[in-house]
């Protein structure tokens, strides 16, 4: 972390000198699809035309990877629900980390990135798995080179941000613009809960919702939030619900711990969105529960106990179609992406 920060600082001091940090070219908005609030994007970032575009083929491009294999779409692929639907993530040469690489899909809305938050924006995000041993194992320098000895590249950067603006941060606030645009709503849910058709939703998935938002049944809202206007299913915050523990009890991953040193904080990690769930098995931070069912009924038994449980989490009196119920309406939380305009 302190390498990144200081790589950031010395490309800052680059990029003052040659070309403007902020987008020059042509403001788009992301239509925030039904169920959904404004999709937001920070004041030193705005989404521009020319900047959505750069970002998505830095997204798709292996070369930002060290050996050319691993794109960031690698492990964020649109066709698996921007996830990879592997138990954990895959980098260069086959390297596997120990966690679940998270969806995209609706990162704009998180205040924090990365399963234990040490990222504080999608621009900050970004810039880690390229450095990464395990992931794209690219240094930033290095990163910074390969685009700018691509012409088109050079001519697309000069187009979105002026004329000599390759720098990482550069990188940075084009892949994050495109990310920006990766949201998703209208789906069933929405069409039935804040559209009112009422048939949008079937029987089993109707029950399912009302159990997800019913406090002495599911409880599922306590941490996957939905509002009368707008759901973006997650709290933001971190908590501990007892996955990945070893067969002996013992935490196998810190989680948010190692970035606060808060000792509640030990076995926490972001609450995820349920947007396209359906999409982005196995779940987890671990990547140990493969199937909606199972995740439904580890949350029925209570988790797995261990002195940093969250409160929330507790045995639920379920019945076989209750969990039933639960998976169909989890399923209808599938929904489309948003257009930009």
């Amino acid at each position: 972390m302190r390498l990144m920060l200081i790589v950031g600082v010395v490309l800052l001091g680059a990029c003052t000198k040659t070309a403007g940090l902020k987008p020059i070219g042509k403001p788009v908005n992301v239509i925030a699809p039904l169920g959904l609030p404004a999709v937001p994007a920070p004041e030193e970032n705005p989404l521009t035309e020319e900047t959505v575009a750069l970002g998505k083929k830095l997204y798709f491009d292996p070369r930002l990877s060290a050996d050319g294999t691993v794109s960031c779409a690698s492990c964020h692929d649109p066709e698996k629900g921007f996830g990879d639907s592997r138990k954990t993530a895959v980098g260069v040469r086959q390297q596997t980390g120990n966690r679940n690489a998270p969806t995209v899909l609706n990162a704009a809305y998180s205040p924090r990135q990365f399963w234990d938050g040490r990222a504080a924006s999608l621009e900050e995000q970004a810039a880690g798995p390229i450095a990464n041993p395990i992931e794209m194992n690219l240094p930033h320098a290095e990163c910074v080179r390969r685009v700018q000895g691509d012409a088109e590249y050079r001519t697309l950067f000069a187009k979105a941000f002026g004329e000599g603006a390759i720098t990482m941060l550069h990188i940075q606030r084009a892949i994050a613009a495109y990310e920006r645009t990766v949201v998703t709503g209208n789906s069933p849910f929405d069409q039935y809960f804040y559209g009112g058709n009422k048939a949008a939703l079937s029987a089993p998935a109707a029950r399912g919702m009302a159990i997800f938002l019913d406090r002495e049944r599911g409880n599922c809202a306590a941490c996957h939030t939905a509002g009368t206007k707008e759901a973006v299913f997650s709290d933001g915050k971190f908590h501990n619900v007892g996955a990945g523990l070893s067969p002996e009890g013992e935490l196998v991953d810190l989680g948010r711990f190692a970035e606060t040193k808060v000792e509640s904080d030990k076995g926490a990690f972001k609450t995820p969105s349920l947007r396209n769930v359906a999409q982005t098995g196995p779940y987890m931070h671990d990547g140990s529960l493969k199937t909606l069912r199972a995740v439904v009924d580890f949350y029925a038994g209570g988790g797995s106990s261990n002195p940093y449980l969250d409160k929330e989490v507790r045995p639920l009196a379920l019945t076989g179609r209750d969990r039933e119920d639960l998976v169909a309406f989890l399923e209808s939380l599938t929904g489309e992406l948003a257009r930009v305009q």
